[in-house]
């Protein structure tokens, strides 16, 4: 009975997600039509939730990556009761909660936003991470299992290198992931573009790999036990689907296996699409209809998890009660308290590196923060996260009792891992590499940004002034790029990002204090290879006087009536103090001002930015990056220098000279501007 019962089930996924495409006239029903029989295992057989409390800390996570299934995610998630079948109704429309890619809602069982394929598992092994790091301090009270659902697209995509890689180096036994594998992808069969053994790379990257029928429940429930008892290496379930399964033409003849079901509905691909709702056993005149005995088989599962979580929450009060001080700590972690910092006493040796800065700062984070996991793409002596990781150990394979994590060279998916671990909760995530290296992250740093996720992104040789390395690793449209983040406003009508360019060590300090207390956007620390001069304090406290940058700028050099005000950013700033040196030898009185975040300014109240930048007198930028960069910040009469051309190999100082980033030449320009 129970056999027909999950079968059953599994056809009404399959006619619930074939039926939302074809309502909506868009969609992909193929591919959920043939990944239908696992996750429907897994939500009534498997996955540990908890029906009062979608939230529970200690719930077990299901990742999707291929997100055009959402489909089959949303009728998954209707049987289980997160969604009602008018909600699946509005499939794809204006204001609908069933979106056509998953959009994260915890609440209702999405774990991840999930679209650009290949990001959705990585994200997967970040959160398998970050149960490892918390399980090795609290124990089995947090442990759960991670769950990956991945399709050829997927596998193809060059993160899946990555993710494959660390998951098996590290020994992520508790991280289990189904490969949809059916042979067919948007505009061609598999074999067109891939003759590769997806088993034997897996088993070289040290996963547990099991191979089945992907249509079997019988052999589903199999490989998920077996999955359960490793524990030395993640596992790969790779089950052999069915694109379409069930498909049927008006006449009955099979259309199963097919490249034109996967993303269009199924009366566009050359399908019948009532003849193959009444193939999988429903009435094309209600397919909405969710049978009795499927309703039954989640019911029963319902109430088994409720005696599952009954039994595991009584067994956390137990260990709350016997481990008072660890219990109060894990609290702290889940919710996101940071403990008390006083981010003044950071001490910083005169005229460092930001990147320098910003270690003494991580130094600081390593020891005061329990559960900050900082990365690095094997930068780290040079990223200066080495600072941290001197504080701690990495994670190695069978011990996450350190704090670091090495990802190797594999920027996007350290940031997708990084986002992993966001989403799991529990643990603040940083990163770092070279800010050109920011190009490799941009798929996954969207993600963040679109998720809201408090990832701390470290950027270093922030300009040209990386000097000798060349133009490949000489940032200049860069920061224009990643600005573009601090336009873009998130589902909450913020900023989706932070992004932060500190001009000296104090305002390094600043920004490490607003990155750690911003748990709403991602945030990105812009820093200096070379060395930059400390700005002049106007007082002995020029930590104080930083904290202007938590307004996004503000005064560094006050002239109550300037003859120009001088703004820039980052090791540009120090500059423009010894242009205005110049100036002021000529009895021309300039203000300084440091914008270390441009959208945090722009969003300041206007009365704020004129007090900063008057606009009843001349404003100049200047930025080591695109002369956009500063545009919206100086004006519509007021003019920017930067680079409008990649850089070159030769020592920074020699560069400063012939790109003309000296004070005597930046002062011509500004003479120029003003004559004009």
């Amino acid at each position: 009975m129970e056999l027909n019962q999950l079968n059953r089930a599994a056809d009404t996924i399959r006619v619930l997600a074939a039926s939302m495409v074809e309502k909506s006239k868009s969609g992909h029903p193929g591919g959920a039509m043939g990944g239908a029989d696992f996750v429907n295992v897994l939500y009534s057989k498997f996955l540990v939730t908890d029906p009062e409390n979608p939230t529970w800390f200690a719930r077990d996570r299901f990742f999707l990556d291929p997100g055009h299934m959402s489909p089959m995610l949303f009728s998954v998630l209707a049987l289980a009761g997160h969604y009602t079948v008018e909600e699946l109704q509005q499939f794809r429309q204006w204001g609908s909660v069933t979106t056509g890619h998953p959009e994260l809602d915890v609440e209702r069982g999405v774990e991840n936003t999930s679209g650009p394929l290949g990001q959705g598992h990585a994200m997967a092994v970040g959160c398998a991470i970050a149960e490892r790091f918390l399980q090795a301090r609290f124990g089995d009270v947090v442990s759960h299992k991670t769950y990956a659902f991945i399709s050829d697209g997927g596998i193809q995509e060059e993160i899946s290198q990555g993710a494959g890689r660390i998951a098996g180096h590290l020994g992520l036994s508790n991280l289990i992931m189904f490969y949809d594998s059916n042979c067919v992808q948007l505009s061609t069969n598999v074999d067109a573009v891939n003759s590769e053994d997806v088993a034997a790379k897996y088993r070289a990257w040290g996963w547990n790999v099991i191979e089945i029928d992907g249509n079997n429940a019988e052999a589903i429930i199999g490989a998920v036990n077996a999955a359960h008892a490793e524990k030395k290496r993640p596992t790969l379930i790779i089950g052999n689907t069915v694109m379409g399964l069930g498909c049927v033409k008006a006449d009955g003849s099979n259309f199963e296996g097919q490249c034109s079901t996967h993303g269009q509905p199924l009366s566009k691909s050359g399908a019948d699409y009532e003849a193959t709702v009444r193939n999988l056993g429903a009435d094309p005149a209600n397919p909405w209809a969710i049978p009795a005995e499927v309703k039954e088989l989640y019911a029963a599962r319902a109430e088994q998890l409720k005696a599952i979580c009954a039994a595991r929450h009584a067994a956390e009060k137990a260990w709350a009660q016997e481990n008072p001080q660890l219990a109060a700590e894990l609290n702290d972690f889940i919710a996101g308290k940071l403990p008390e910092i006083d981010w003044k006493e950071v001490a910083h040796k005169p005229g460092i590196a930001t990147r320098q800065a910003s270690a003494d700062c991580l130094s600081m984070l390593a020891e005061k923060v329990k559960n900050m996991i900082v990365a690095s793409a094997d930068l780290a002596n040079s990223d200066k996260t080495d600072a941290f990781l001197k504080k701690t150990t990495a994670f190695t394979k069978d011990d996450f009792s350190g704090a670091f994590f090495h990802a190797g060279v594999a920027e996007l998916t350290m940031a997708a891992i990084m986002n992993g671990m966001a989403l799991h909760g529990g643990v603040f995530a940083a990163c770092g590499t070279f800010f050109v290296f920011s190009d490799y992250m941009k798929p996954a740093v969207r993600m963040s940004a679109l998720m809201e996720l408090p990832v701390k992104y470290i950027w270093t040789h922030d300009a040209f002034r990386v000097g000798e390395d060349g133009p490949t690793h000489e940032p200049v449209e860069q920061e224009a790029q990643i600005r573009l983040m601090e336009e873009l406003k998130n589902l909450h009508g913020r900023s989706s990002m932070l992004v932060l360019r500190p001009a000296d060590a104090a305002e390094t300090s600043v920004c490490w204090k607003m990155a750690m207390e911003n748990n709403t956007t991602p945030t990105a620390l812009i820093l200096s290879r070379q060395d930059i001069p400390d700005l002049p304090g106007l007082t002995a406290e020029r930590y104080e006087e930083a904290l202007g940058a938590q307004r996004g700028g503000y005064v560094v050099r006050p002239v109550d009536a300037p003859a120009v005000t001088l703004v820039a950013n980052g090791s540009e700033v120090s500059l423009l103090m010894a242009v205005a040196a110049l100036l002021a030898k000529e009895g021309v009185e300039a203000r300084v001002v440091s914008v270390p975040s441009i959208g945090l300014f722009l969003d300041q109240p206007a009365d704020y930015r004129k007090s900063v930048i008057p606009n009843n007198a001349p404003v100049f930028g200047l930025t080591a990056g695109l002369p956009s960069t500063l545009r919206s910040v100086v004006g519509p009469f007021g003019e920017v220098f930067g680079l409008d051309h990649f850089g070159a190999s030769a020592p920074y100082k020699v560069l400063d000279e012939k790109f003309g980033f000296t004070p005597q030449a930046v002062l011509e320009r500004v003479r120029l501007y003003m004559s004009k």
